[in-house]
């Protein structure tokens, strides 16, 4: 099923004028790097998740131009139209006609994004696997992002107060209860989540590799209820008094990759670790379905550059039932160009 069925952009990051038609389950836009090809994708993800994936609407606008506008065009003849004023900083949405400051969750569509900086998650930090999981908590779970909205709130106000040089723990009582509650509930939802992924993840690989190794993604975070919380928030209140910021919680927690039993991160091979980011990318697109009932677009930014031929046949294959919509800078074996830019 299509769902996006054409694009156009004005005053969009390179593109003064810009259209493309998806009239294919399969798009492949090919470019040189710095052509746009990128922002194509970026405009389609603004228009399904509200958000872009790269940047603030400010240096999305083209260099001196007053605004910028991205329509897309989706199944059943609706149309998002993102409009952003460079003199006064606002973003709209038009929803078939009708005006909002955001998009509504009721016309968000889940996107399976996939960019190069993906294959190296494995190996990266764990700010960067935190903020990977959490967009992907988001899409899965309707509560995920007004509750880490409210604890990233309360968690700054628990951290300015302990700058201060009298702070005390009574002083933080009433944070440590909003950490306590909103914290509480990301570790329930993220260890859930995982839960879910790990049940199908060495059965994905070994799709993928032909092996009978065995992966998974542990969890570091500690399932607490909310009392348990407020009690490390108090035991670690000296540390945190002393070092200037909260170092418990769910802001702490991290994802690590295990390759037959030992962390993949110095055990598994950079060819391993791709097939296990590619069987993490399935696994992600039929949870997303499951969870949302409503099928993925599926956006590969330039990834054939870095997949071997092996691993490129399991993407396109294992995708095929979704719309894809493809960037990269030659065309891959067995498939034809929708636009060159």
């Amino acid at each position: 099923m299509n769902i996006i069925q054409k694009v156009s952009l004005k005053n969009y990051r390179c593109h003064k004028e810009f259209s493309l038609d998806c009239n294919r389950s399969t798009t492949l836009i090919i470019g040189e790097n710095g052509s746009g090809k990128t922002s194509v994708l970026e405009a389609i993800y603004l228009a399904l998740r509200g958000k872009s994936f790269r940047a603030v609407d400010s240096d999305i606008l083209r260099t001196d131009e007053e605004f910028y506008r991205a329509e897309v065009d989706l199944i059943d003849a609706q149309k998002i139209i993102i409009r952003y004023d460079g003199k006064t900083g606002k973003k709209s949405f038009e929803i078939d006609g009708k005006k909002t400051a955001r998009l509504p969750k009721k016309n968000r569509y889940p996107v399976v994004l996939f960019e190069p900086n993906n294959i190296y998650l494995i190996e990266s930090s764990p700010s960067r696997r935190r903020d990977y999981f959490d967009e992907l908590f988001r899409q899965i779970n309707a509560n995920y992002s007004v509750t880490l909205s409210r604890y990233n709130k309360a968690l700054k106000q628990r951290n300015d107060l302990l700058k201060l040089e009298t702070v005390s723990k009574d002083d933080l009582f009433s944070w440590d209860i909003l950490c306590a509650q909103y914290g509480a509930e990301l570790k329930r939802i993220r260890a859930s989540v995982l839960e879910k992924i790990n049940q199908r993840m060495t059965d994905n690989y070994r799709e993928i590799a032909k092996n009978e190794d065995s992966c998974e993604i542990k969890y570091t975070g500690d399932v607490v209820d909310e009392n348990t919380y407020i009690r490390e928030l108090a035991k670690s209140f000296e540390k945190d008094r002393i070092l200037g910021y909260t170092t418990y919680g769910a802001h702490r927690d991290d994802y690590r990759f295990y390759f037959n039993n030992k962390d993949a991160d110095g055990s598994a091979s950079r060819g391993e670790m791709r097939s296990i980011i590619l069987a993490l990318k399935f696994i992600e697109a039929g949870i997303l379905e499951e969870e949302t009932g409503k099928q993925p677009v599926v956006l590969l930014d330039d990834i054939f550059s870095e997949l071997d031929d092996m691993r490129q046949k399991h993407l396109v294959s294992n995708f095929r039932n979704y719309q894809m919509i493809i960037t990269s800078t030659n065309i891959p074996a067995n498939m034809t160009a929708n636009m060159n830019l």
